[in-house]
């Protein structure tokens, strides 16, 4: 039977010659990840009459999504996952370190053929470095932490092919919301979404997670880009352990196939209140903005803060208008003093808070007011995202859109300037 990469890690990990789309499977999880929403897990883990993770190495804690803690309730939930840390001997990330996401590619340990799960929706990101990576909820992550293993429905593949060449001005950001337009949010619902194309094999690693990370809201179950050079290389830069690079067979079929030509795609925009509600900047520019968001593991890295802050230099943010920020990692803002972007952004008038989730997740740093309207570099515009009233409005752009609009005060493409 022909097989996709993706099947043949699932097939490795439940000590399987192969494995069919919709066979439900037992895998080896080769790292966990829970972060600080999810108390529950220790909680069940304990239900469950845990008493030691089954690998202390392949057990992550994140302190992203509330960091620093905002009230007395998330102060004590971390103070209760450092103590469960401390008790397992597993690795935990404190509230300075950042987003889960973006701090495990910056270690090496998200590698081609790894099955990744970790408690939280978008953790298909990691499917750009050729792993196959899945949300989880908080019981079956406590099983996982007792015996290293869940179960899994082998999911179909999906293929969406990505080709010409963006001009400037256009990132990946835009051309994840023009897929989302054009196919809405459900197409890849409990799917494998692989992209491919000459658009993809141009990107960054960066730019590539933007990409995966936004198959979330296709409904993935998890994504795929097929290792190559550019991803062997940035991961040889944080790590030599060896990892194994699976390769699909030439006569596989996909479920479905999906082909869009990128070559003369403009800046997009979803506008309130569905990630499938794309359009064209230029369509609707003009809109006052209150406030631009840029960070998030979609929009807080080091080639989005690099951009923004280039946009920004000599210039100053509109009056009326907060431009808030907040980096990935503490590696992405110690760079970012490095290369003077803090400097850039601060002079710009921008707010600048400590690296984690910030106002994406609506916990803190970026909350916004009934009726206020938000340009953010995040992933999602539902209403009441980002912590707001359900009469705010939260308009999804790239980081050079939403520059653009830090500048104007209004809705506007980047290369309308």
């Amino acid at each position: 039977m022909a097989m996709h990469a993706v099947h043949k890690m699932l097939a490795a990990a439940a000590d399987k010659t192969e494995v069919r789309p919709g066979e439900v499977i037992t895998a080896k999880i080769d790292l966990a990840g829970i972060n600080d929403v999810y108390l529950i897990v220790v909680r069940s883990f304990k239900e469950m009459l845990g008493e030691k993770v089954w690998d202390v190495d392949k057990v992550h804690i994140f302190l992203d999504h509330n960091a620093p803690a905002s009230d007395l309730k998330v102060a004590e939930a971390h103070k209760a996952f450092r103590e469960f840390a401390e008790e397992q001997g597993c690795h935990i990330d404190d509230i300075n370190e950042g987003i889960g996401h973006n701090l495990l590619p910056e270690r090496g340990l998200v590698r081609p053929g790894n099955i990744i799960v970790i408690t939280d929706s978008h953790t298909p990101i990691h499917g750009a470095y050729g792993a196959f990576a899945a949300g989880l909820g908080a019981t079956d992550m406590a099983a996982v932490l007792i015996n290293g293993s869940t179960w899994f429905r082998v999911p179909d593949v999906i293929n969406v092919r990505l080709d010409g060449k963006l001009q400037d001005g256009v990132m990946a950001k835009d051309a994840a919301l023009y897929v989302l337009g054009q196919l809405g949010s459900e197409f890849g619902t409990y799917k494998v979404i692989e992209f491919s194309g000459s658009v993809v094999e141009a990107l960054s690693m960066e730019e590539r997670t933007v990409l995966t990370v936004m198959a979330t809201e296709m409904g993935a179950k998890s994504t795929y880009i097929k290792p190559d050079k550019t991803t062997i290389d940035d991961i040889r830069r944080h790590t030599d352990a060896p990892f194994v690079v699976h390769e699909t067979d030439p006569d596989f079929k996909y479920a479905e196939e999906y082909v869009f030509d990128l070559t003369n795609l403009k800046s997009q925009v979803a506008v309130p209140h569905s990630v499938e509600n794309a359009r064209d900047v230029d369509a609707v520019e003009g809109i006052p903005i209150n406030q631009v968001f840029v960070g998030s593991c979609t929009g807080g890295k080091r080639y989005d803060i690099e951009v923004v802050a280039k946009a920004l230099e000599g210039k100053k943010i509109a009056p009326n208008t907060r431009l808030v920020v907040t980096m990935a990692t503490k590696d992405v803002l110690k760079e970012s003093i490095e290369k003077g972007y803090y400097q850039i952004l601060v002079d710009a008038g921008a707010t600048i808070n400590s690296p984690g989730c910030g106002a994406c997740s609506g916990l803190l740093g970026g909350i916004i007011a009934a009726k206020e309207r938000c340009v953010s570099t995040a992933n999602r515009n539902f209403p009441g995202r980002m912590g707001g009233s359900v009469e705010a409005e939260v308009y999804l752009t790239s980081p050079l859109t939403a520059a653009a609009t830090a500048l104007t005060g209004k809705l506007i493409s980047y290369n309308k300037l």
